[in-house]
């Protein structure tokens, strides 16, 4: 997995995590409901970006977020469920 720089952008009770890199933009949307649960809503990585790793950097930086400031995820997003399902090491992490 390449090191990526990824940025969380908030605005009120949605935002993004998101990767940037010659123009093109990968995204994890979510929306919290809660100060304790979050959803994972859509996971966005355009061509240029296949086969990077760039979608499980996404994830595992919510993982890693969700642990630091004690929220879980909601795994709404087919592809950060099925990350978390091939990383039981992140089932604290998950509302399910």
């Amino acid at each position: 997995m390449t090191d990526f720089i990824i940025e969380r952008e908030v605005t009120g009770s949605k935002g993004r995590y998101v990767i940037r890199q010659d123009g093109d933009e990968a995204e994890l949307t979510w929306s919290a409901t809660s100060p304790t649960l979050v959803i994972a809503d859509h996971t966005g990585v355009p061509d240029s970006f296949r086969g990077t790793g760039a979608g499980l950097a996404l994830v595992t930086r919510m993982v890693a977020d969700a642990r630091a400031e004690g929220f879980r995820i909601m795994p709404l997003c087919p592809f950060v469920n099925a990350q978390r399902k091939r990383h039981p090491e992140w089932a604290d992490a998950f509302a399910v």
